[in-house]
């Protein structure tokens, strides 16, 4: 230890020599006096190493000369004797000055040294040299500074901490954002204010906690609050945080709104069961397309016998039976009409009908579909709008709807058919804008729960028992109305009845007059000859005999190689009236084109099972199975009524 003065040869100079020997011999810290001026007057080796001043440079000198500028300018090594004077002890960390200028950061401890009087003679000085810890801390600080502006900087995630018990110790800018909490609103809080009441109630926060405990992490998805109460689907993952000797401190909170994604995993679900519907849908078109055919063929046989039947005899009790029958033949076609309309995409063939005009002509019809104990009202605002629908389709959907009716009021009860124009502006939360005509069929029935409604309008969603009810009443009815620019809605609940609501879009053009189903129909022409091109014995046999007791002619063919010689002989042939699929090279589409080339302006008319479009597509009649044998008569009638007998036309000679 070098000193100012030379030591005494006395024990206590040995002393203190041993004593000066050892601090001497510290180089990990600068240990050395100042006097009561802050003059150094003791120098180690330690000081030495890490300040760079020798014992001859630095004694006498005052200790300032190792504080920066700055700190000098403030008065800082003097602010620093007194606070050890004072206050008996002085502790800091700061930058210091070594010899060549660098800087260091020294942690510094100063004592005051008072003798046995109390009389202050000086100060003992303590500097370590920290820089390198200094260093290590500020670098581990600043990671945590970037390290929080990382995590504060992520908008798609709320990350934020919970102590153990659950309750928000920190909220990053993504949880403000997904959330909607400000730190200040949120922390402190426990974090089960996030969960929707259901979900509390079950006690799913702390099960999460404890899973998270027991097993390090938690993860799952569900619905989450946010702070203006609207719900949103969250991705959420908790991980146990434990201090270094594994007892849990917390627990950090990762949160994600997944609601697009879940949104669009819906909507893919939603296009997959589309696509597995229009699978289904292609099946059963391929399925009732190739059964379509024969059926129809069958229930034509049936309602042909049956008016044949009816015609013969005059047997009161007889008749009820008849009119079971027809009732089950109309029932069979109207079921293949739909499958055929859903399933294989038949277009429709839209009219400007008058509604009130169209329902009243149906006021026996409907009659006849309910019961007796339910009683029939219509309603229709004067002037009603015309629309613009398919008239079969239009009145399939009103026998839907009343048959649904029915079928829901098993102890009687009232259906109310009401119309009325409506006007609705843009935004309206239907969607559409513009004059429509509001129709809506309503009954006083058992009603329909929740689920069933949602599904109502679903292709082959049916809550009746298997064999009543195809599912495809209230489908055709939906359809209908997006046919006529509009939509339909259900308003139902259980045990208050049911009305089923349609928007049609409103027509500018005049309405052609409804059917009265209750005049007579003309009668054919006697002697008038039909060549009938019929391949079904049962049909072929009841449509002639029907034909003949209307006063027809009938020549019955199987085939179209079978009827061209005939069309092409002297016999003078009225009318044509075949099938389109039948056996052989030739089509009926085919011999209906031959035979206006053999014999100019005949007329001809074509049957089917099938759709008619292809027919319509040559510019020919199409008659749909199964028809009615005085829908036919009433048809070959007005087709005849003003041709003449043709000849056929003469080959030219070579």
């Amino acid at each position: 230890m070098v000193t100012a003065q030379e030591p005494s040869h006395s024990l206590a100079a040995v002393e203190e020599m041993s004593f000066r020997r050892l601090v001497d011999s510290i180089t990990d810290y600068a240990i050395y006096m100042l006097d009561s001026q802050g003059i150094i007057s003791t120098w180690n080796q330690g000081a030495q190493r890490f300040k760079g001043y020798t014992a001859a440079e630095i004694l006498g000198q005052h200790f300032s000369r190792f504080y920066t500028e700055e700190d000098k300018l403030a008065g800082e090594p003097a602010r620093a004797l007194h606070a050890a004077a004072h206050e008996g002890k002085y502790e800091k960390e700061g930058w210091r000055v070594r010899k060549g200028g660098e800087r260091f950061w020294a942690h510094v401890v100063i004592d005051p040294i008072r003798d046995e009087d109390g009389k202050l003679i000086g100060f003992a000085k303590i500097t370590r040299d920290v820089t390198e810890r200094r260093n290590t801390q500020q670098a581990l600080l600043e990671s945590e500074k970037r390290f929080s502006l990382l995590v504060q900087g992520v908008t798609d995630y709320a990350i934020y901490m919970l102590d153990p018990q659950g309750h928000v110790t920190n909220w990053n800018g993504g949880a403000n954002r997904i959330k909607g909490y400000a730190a200040e609103e949120i922390i402190g809080q426990h974090f089960s204010r996030f969960y929707t009441p259901e979900d509390r109630s079950a006690g799913l926060p702390f099960q999460a906690l404890k899973i998270a405990e027991r097993e390090g992490k938690y993860e799952k998805e569900g619905w989450r609050i946010r702070k203006d109460g609207t719900r949103f689907w969250a991705h959420v993952i908790i991980d146990a945080i434990r201090d270094e000797n594994g007892k849990l401190i917390g627990f950090a909170k990762v949160t994600r709104d997944i609601t697009e994604r879940k949104e669009a995993q819906e909507a893919l679900e939603q296009a997959r069961e589309a696509l597995v519907q229009a699978q289904k849908m292609e099946a059963v078109g391929q399925l009732t397309g190739g059964i379509a055919h024969d059926f129809n063929n069958l229930l034509q046989a049936l309602g042909g016998c049956l008016t044949m039947i009816a015609r013969r005899t005059d047997q009161p009790d007889i008749q009820p039976l008849l009119q079971a029958g027809r009732q089950a033949v109309d029932r069979g076609a109207k079921l293949v009409q739909q499958l055929m309309t859903f399933a294989r995409g038949e277009s429709l063939r839209p009219e400007t009908l008058a509604l009130p005009d169209r329902i009243l002509g149906m006021a026996g019809l409907l009659e006849r579909v309910l019961r007796a104990d339910i009683r029939l009202n219509t309603r229709f605002t004067p002037d009603l709008w015309p629309v613009d629908l398919d008239p079969t389709q239009f009145e399939l959907a009103i026998i839907n709807l009343a048959v649904n009716a029915r079928d829901a009021m098993p102890n009687g009860g009232s259906l109310l058919i009401k119309a009325e124009n409506v006007t609705l502006p843009p935004g309206n939360p239907r969607g559409l804008e513009g004059d429509f005509v509001h129709l809506s069929v309503a009954d006083t029935g058992t009603g329909m729960p929740a689920e069933v409604k949602i599904r109502a309008f679903d292709p082959f969603f049916t809550t009746k028992e298997v064999g009543k009810g195809s599912g495809l009443g209230l489908a055709q009815v939906y359809g209908l109305a997006h046919q006529g620019g509009g939509t339909a809605w259900i308003d139902s609940e259980e045990g208050r009845g049911t009305t089923i609501n349609l928007l049609l879009k409103r027509s500018h053009s005049l309405p052609r007059q409804a059917v009265d189903r209750s005049r007579a129909l003309p009668k054919a022409q006697r002697g008038g000859h039909i060549l009938l091109v019929e391949d079904d014995p049962v049909v072929a046999s009841t449509v002639a005999a029907a034909l003949e007791d209307a006063g027809l002619m009938v020549t019955r063919v199987v085939t179209a190689d079978e009827a061209l010689p005939l069309l092409a002989g002297a016999d003078a042939i009225d009318l044509l009236f075949s099938d389109v699929i039948m056996p052989g090279r030739i089509s009926g589409i085919d011999l209906a084109q031959e035979a206006r080339r053999l014999r100019p302006g005949l007329p001809v008319i074509l049957t089917t099972g099938y759709s008619g479009n292809v027919a319509d597509a040559e510019g020919i009649r199409i008659l749909p199975k199964p028809y009615r044998i005085d829908e036919l008569v009433d048809v070959l009638a007005r087709e005849m009524s003003g041709a003449k007998p043709l000849a056929p036309v003469a080959e030219s000679q070579p």
